[in-house]
């Protein structure tokens, strides 16, 4: 009987993690202060110790502690499972495998990073963590990371999400975070968006804003984040390393990997593992990544520097980015509501080692549905993004006949989305065009910085 499932010991739960920079042709362009716009390290008041030197090591492995891999071992290895069922119902010779990052504690990938964070901030001697979160899904990794290490958490979370996702806030207080919709009334970046405009929806770049400013401001306080930057790709590393194992233990190597994008930190720690063999002309793998046509970054943004946050608070980074002022259409997927770009997906991208392509909300859900029916995972809207990807490549594969390995980096279940499996099941999901107007205004603003 062939195997479904391709399932790791927890020996072999990856030690170290692996830093694409030293392997990049050059190097990544630098940060630079908000302020001077001079380059600069990450905020000394803002991160953790490690976190800064993580963010700019040019050490090709990182060594994981191990009472970060003591946490690990409560859902690590995660499993990579053969779609056999998605396969048998799209008619595709595509061999279809996905990793699943929804078997962790907080239902994602995201307390791959969450537990090193809080990890880290406790050795400093820190307190309090304050972060933003979009679907709710960092949030509530973060919420429990901060409940393992013994720390207090306060999220910001984008405000149409906070009304959307009810479950993802009582998630993150039974876990003992204190949780705000963004904008809030906490900070003053909050209270100045909330007078001009009371009916803000909020986006990922307001949230940011008001942690870091929380951060800031609070002596026992230090901000953590939960995509975009390096060492947050560096920590989600551990997906790409086991899929590395486990597709070498089904006998197979992808021809294509897939995953969606909104800071891009789930996708980067599937696919930096198996693009160091692509950088050195050992691999030709195509590497998709899937944004939405609402907030479509890569696929419509310009490569420029920009702040990291709406407010000019956070250090400023060289992605491909729609302007950090720019208010993304309220789609369901409210973890791929930024702006910007990881800046590694954006450098790859760039030299176009890596492909985007952005889709619009109603087809993903009926890929999500797809899925559900066939696999009997109901996905996180984030993940459906991709799912629709894959199911598009496999049914090229059925006119072509060609026999293609595709791997999904499936980010988290849905479980508490099921809001938008509603609207979409009962014929009420809204679709969302690109908004072209908004995103020329927004990019109107961009920071002008030294040559």
């Amino acid at each position: 009987m062939e195997a479904t499932k391709i399932i790791l010991s927890e020996k072999e739960i990856p030690t170290r993690w692996y830093n694409i920079q030293p392997d990049l042709p050059t190097p990544l362009p630098p940060l630079l202060h908000p302020q001077t716009k001079q380059p600069t390290r990450l905020p000394p008041p803002l991160f953790a110790t490690a976190s800064d030197q993580q963010e700019f090591s040019q050490e090709r492995f990182i060594e994981i502690p191990d009472e970060v891999l003591d946490v690990y071992k409560l859902w690590r290895p995660t499993p990579l499972i053969r779609a056999r069922r998605l396969e048998k119902a799209l008619g595709t010779p595509a061999h279809i495998y996905y990793k699943y990052e929804g078997v962790s504690p907080a239902g994602s990938h995201k307390l791959n990073t969450a537990v090193a964070q809080a990890y880290y901030n406790k050795m400093d001697g820190v307190k309090r963590l304050a972060t933003e979160t979009g679907a709710g899904q960092w949030g509530s990794a973060l919420a429990l990371g901060c409940q393992f290490m013994g720390l207090k958490c306060k999220v910001y979370m984008v405000q149409v999400s906070y009304h959307q996702k009810p479950y993802r806030r009582i998630l993150m207080e039974t876990w003992g975070a204190e949780v705000v919709p963004s904008p809030s009334k906490d900070t003053n970046t909050g209270r100045a968006i909330i007078a001009q405009d009371p009916d803000n929806p909020g986006s990922l770049g307001i949230a940011i804003s008001e942690a870091v400013e929380d951060a800031a401001t609070h002596d026992d306080t230090k901000y953590s984040i939960g995509s975009v930057v390096n060492h947050v790709l560096l920590h989600q590393t551990v997906i790409g390393q086991e899929a590395m194992i486990q597709m070498e233990k089904a006998g197979e190597y992808p021809d294509m990997i897939v995953g969606c994008v909104g800071g891009g930190s789930n996708f980067a720690g599937m696919f930096l593992p198996f693009i160091r063999e692509k950088l050195q002309g050992k691999r030709k793998t195509r590497i998709i990544c899937v944004e939405p046509e609402a907030c479509p970054s890569l696929t419509r943004g310009l490569y420029r520097f920009d702040y990291g946050d709406t407010a000019g608070l956070a250090p400023i980074v060289k992605m491909y980015t729609l302007g950090h002022t720019f208010m993304p259409p309220p789609v369901h997927a409210g973890g791929l509501r930024y702006h910007g770009m990881a800046p590694i997906i954006c450098y790859l991208y760039d030299r176009k080692v890596v492909e985007a392509v952005a889709v619009h909300q109603t087809p993903v859900f009926e890929a999500a549905v797809q899925f559900a029916r066939t696999e009997g995972i109901v996905s996180a809207p984030e993940a459906s993004h991709a799912i629709s990807v894959v199911i598009s490549e496999a049914l090229k594969c059925k006119q072509t006949g060609e026999k293609k390995v595709i791997l999904l980096a499936h980010s988290g279940h849905g479980h508490f989305d099921l809001k938008a499996y509603d609207e979409y099941l009962t014929g009420k999901l809204q679709d969302f065009a690109y908004p072209k107007e908004k995103v020329e205004e927004a990019l109107k603003h961009l920071p002008e910085v030294p040559a």
